[in-house]
């Protein structure tokens, strides 16, 4: 049986590898995905994923569009 990678884990090390130096937009996170070969449907998608990590392992910063920073532990 192959097992594949969670969503978020793939997200987290996408963005631990990048490091960028601002918070980032779901359709942002989303094109760096693409650009790293980590396929997803939507911004929509990486928006919901994130945000079940809400305050433990990333911040949410509400602005508009929201943002949102991977916490490094």
């Amino acid at each position: 049986m192959h097992l594949r990678r969670g969503e978020f884990e793939r997200i987290r090390s996408v963005l631990l590898e990048v490091e960028p130096d601002e918070p980032l937009t779901a359709r942002e996170i989303l094109d760096l995905l693409d650009e790293h070969g980590e396929a997803f449907d939507s911004a929509h998608k990486v928006a919901t994923i994130l945000g079940r990590y809400a305050g433990t392992e990333v911040e949410v910063i509400p602005d508009r569009p929201y943002r949102y920073r991977i916490r490094h532990n």
